[in-house]
């Protein structure tokens, strides 16, 4: 599908509603613009808040500093590269 907006002088673009509708893009929903070379990918972004508490995290992992979380991944990759 192809869509076309004018951009304003302070450099707003409303997007088209069929492109909102194809998303599923509605009023408050936060979009993200990725540029890829000389063209920019809209798309919309997951409400992460909305996930929280769908998963059980074992007690042994809650309160863990997320730089902790960090390090021990990239340790546990490297391992499984040898």
């Amino acid at each position: 599908m192809d869509a076309a907006a004018r951009v304003t002088s302070k450099g707003q673009v409303t997007v088209p509603k069929s492109v909102r509708d194809a998303l599923g893009i509605h009023e408050g929903d936060e979009i993200v613009f990725r540029v890829e070379g000389n063209r920019a990918v809209l798309a919309r972004t997951p409400d992460f808040l909305s996930l929280a508490g769908s998963l059980a995290v074992p007690a042994a992992k809650r309160n863990v500093a997320w730089d902790d979380v960090i390090r021990k991944t990239r340790v546990e990759r490297a391992d499984r590269r040898r």
